[in-house]
């Protein structure tokens, strides 16, 4: 917790406030940042080029918004579980500072407003919001019986990218409605995000590998001594997912440049990550934010250069 947080000369309003800001990680942006870039690509391409403020603003607020409030599901799903690891020991819900209920009123406040955002487009997405949602929720329950829960986390970390084709393309809010409003672009474009999950978040499992003997899962341990080998190939997978489903795109060589600037960056985090040095290993998940914006950037540059 911060230093706010547990300072008892501080107001108790100010200490609430702080063990609040603590609880949705507002001192981490790198983690909203994951999930920004894959929708705001997704956004582009779904417009052609820039979206409109209006459809910006919301997948902004919403992402951070979401995030926040699929971090107070986490911590009361996790508590008991994160009281043996040094690094979440302290957090909020788990030390007792917040209560499971103050935290889950945090979480319904936050996913409201979202949804209050989500309501300003349309109807199809709107739909799609509560699948995301649900699918948000089911994450921190999968580390108890998958062995690889980050592909549940992989498909809630991408779902902004279906909903952000529904909302430029609309359509009537029937079962085929649905469907026509997300094109296999959008599909495929979360299939392939999803590995990049894959990679940063068991980056980040290395972190408390030592300390998940407690029966939660997760892909660092499923991988074991394969764990490095196992990032560097969801990477490959991520990256030469986008270029081979963008190819047709006309984006030119702001995207062929991107994947290349992209590429160097995962073989930096091979340098990080492969002497499992934990700080070195948080450091890079953390650093994950500019390999997604260095692909939105090819994104965004090839389309406002396409003839």
């Amino acid at each position: 917790m911060s230093d706010l947080a547990t300072d008892n000369r501080a107001p108790h309003w100010r200490r609430q406030a702080a063990l609040y800001l603590d609880l949705i990680r507002w001192n981490r942006p790198a983690g909203w940042l994951l999930l920004l870039w894959p929708s705001l690509g997704a956004l582009w391409l779904a417009a052609g080029g820039f979206p409109g403020w209006h459809l910006l603003t919301v997948f902004v607020l919403g992402t951070v918004l979401m995030r926040s409030a699929g971090c107070c599901i986490n911590d009361v799903a996790d508590r008991e579980f994160d009281k043996h690891v040094k690094r979440t020991a302290n957090r909020p819900v788990t030390s007792g500072a917040l209560s499971v209920r103050q935290a889950l009123g945090a979480g319904a406040l936050l996913a409201m407003c979202a949804l209050a955002l989500v309501l300003t487009t349309n109807a199809v997405t709107v739909a799609w919001s509560f699948v995301a949602l649900a699918v948000t929720m089911a994450y921190p329950y999968a580390k108890r019986f998958i062995a690889m829960p980050q592909a549940v986390l992989g498909v809630a970390f991408s779902f902004g990218i279906p909903m952000a084709f529904a909302a430029v393309q609309g359509g009537p809010l029937t079962w085929s409605g649905l469907w026509q409003a997300v094109p296999p672009l959008a599909w495929g474009l979360l299939f392939f995000n999803a590995f990049w999950v894959l990679a940063y978040d068991t980056e980040y499992a290395m972190v408390d590998r030592d300390d998940l003997r407690i029966g939660m899962k997760t892909s660092a341990i499923t991988l074991g001594r394969y764990d490095v080998a196992g990032v560097m190939v969801f990477y490959a997978v991520y990256l030469l997912g986008n270029l081979w489903l963008l190819h047709d795109q006309g984006l030119g060589w702001p995207q062929w440049f991107s994947i290349e600037i992209a590429g160097v960056q995962a073989l930096w985090h091979l340098g990080m990550i492969y002497r499992r040095d934990r700080d070195a290993c948080f450091r890079a998940f953390r650093m994950n934010h500019w390999l997604g914006a260095t692909i939105f950037a090819g994104i965004a540059l090839g389309l406002a250069l396409k003839p």
